[in-house]
């Protein structure tokens, strides 16, 4: 006959549960502790390596941010943020999010409003002259009727109201589909109306697509992004459910050739920033193509020779930007551009376990990187702002 144990039996096996599992995880903690385990993100060693150290904490020129991303434009006050980029020696930040979230949303009418509103805040506190807007369309509607000449209507618009570029964000080609379900691809012809209106209007496209291409790969033991994995496994791109890296890449490289009066910025360093030999190619090949550093300085970082020659051979066609705003990182940006700093850190550990080297470039590079590239593709930029004085 089946009896059901009483409430002080139950509170025995519970209490036996419990003490158990503490003996074992004190226990195993005491062997950790006693062998020297640790888990790797624990693992932060001081080096004792005696080497030159130049923090930076200020450009050496006033700059051109290309890459930020400011969703409270249209409602901040700006004041505290001019502060920032005063400090930093930044000149000028575009804001590539104009339309903020509703371009995620796919709400065409609160993207518009959330543009419109931005350039007006920017505009009532008199600081045109310090930020520029991008606009955002919404390709999810793209196999609606009209598509086409509805975002060429909204980009027109964008311009008039004072928009200096259109941002391309990286769904399109990984997860955006069309109404049969089928993945959108970089170089869908659909989308041409959209790149030869930035071309006759004379304003930049900054396209993000695709991600590292270690985001693609087995996560294992061999991925050297193992660490982003674990922090972020959101961020990776099962074979089950994303195109492959080269197939992403390819089409990018592919709308980028079929649209050679439209000017592109390949964010990110195109993602070859681990692959300038391809990526120079890639710029070599493509006079339209323009790119920039938001996000993958660690990958210059580690490669200090080949980088600086990167940037000889392309120092008319590299921008600086930075992706995501926090001003206490932009230091590490000054420090590998400017210095022959050795062996020191990068901000965040699952980007870059490795260590960073100073590329110390000269003050011609730095001076186009910072400031007069973007002064090309940016006619609107007040010139005076990069104005060097002694």
């Amino acid at each position: 006959m089946l009896t059901w144990p009483t409430f002080k039996n139950f509170l025995k096996v519970l209490l036996f549960v419990i003490s158990t599992t503490a003996v074992v995880y004190f226990s195993v903690d005491l062997i950790q502790e006693k062998n020297n385990l640790m888990d790797i993100e624990e693992y932060n060693p001081t080096s004792s390596l005696v080497v030159g150290q130049n923090p930076k904490d200020r450009s050496k020129f006033p700059f051109v941010d290309v890459h930020s991303h400011q969703w409270k434009m249209p409602v901040m006050d700006l004041s505290d943020l001019v502060a920032d980029m005063d400090s930093l020696n930044m000149g000028y930040m575009i804001n590539l999010s104009g339309s903020g979230f509703g371009t995620f949303a796919g709400n065409q009418d609160l993207m518009d409003i959330s543009l419109t509103k931005s350039i007006e805040n920017v505009e009532s506190q008199g600081l045109s002259n310090r930020f520029g807007v991008f606009v955002n369309v919404d390709f999810n509607k793209i196999d609606d009727e009209g598509f086409a000449e509805n975002n060429v209507s909204i980009i027109k618009d964008a311009v008039k109201q004072g928009a200096i570029g259109l941002k391309v964000y990286k769904n399109l080609g990984l997860n955006l589909k069309d109404n049969s379900g089928a993945r959108v691809k970089v170089d869908d012809k659909r989308l041409n109306s959209i790149w030869e209106v930035c071309g006759e209007l004379k304003i930049p496209v900054l396209i993000h697509s695709g991600e590292p291409s270690p985001f693609f790969d087995p996560i294992d033991k061999y991925n050297e992004r193992w660490l982003h994995a674990r922090q972020k496994p959101a961020s990776f791109r099962s074979p089950d459910e994303y195109p492959s890296f080269e197939v992403v890449m390819q089409e990018q490289y592919n709308m980028f050739e079929n649209n050679p009066n439209t000017t592109f910025i390949n964010a990110h360093l195109g993602w070859y920033g681990n692959d300038l030999d391809k990526l120079s190619e890639q710029l070599d090949n493509l006079p339209n193509v323009y790119t920039e550093i938001g996000a993958v300085i660690a990958e210059l970082g580690r490669q200090p020779i080949r980088a600086k020659r990167f940037f000889v051979e392309h120092q008319d066609r590299v921008l600086f930007g930075k992706d995501t705003y926090r001003k206490s990182e932009y230091n590490v940006y000054f420090r590998i551009l400017e210095t022959s700093d050795e062996y020191f850190d990068y901000y965040r550990k699952r980007h870059a376990h490795w260590k960073m080297y100073g590329l110390n470039l000269p003050d011609s590079i730095l001076k186009k990187l910072y400031y007069k590239n973007a002064l090309k593709l940016f006619p609107s930029i007040p010139a005076d702002l990069f104005e060097i004085k002694n």
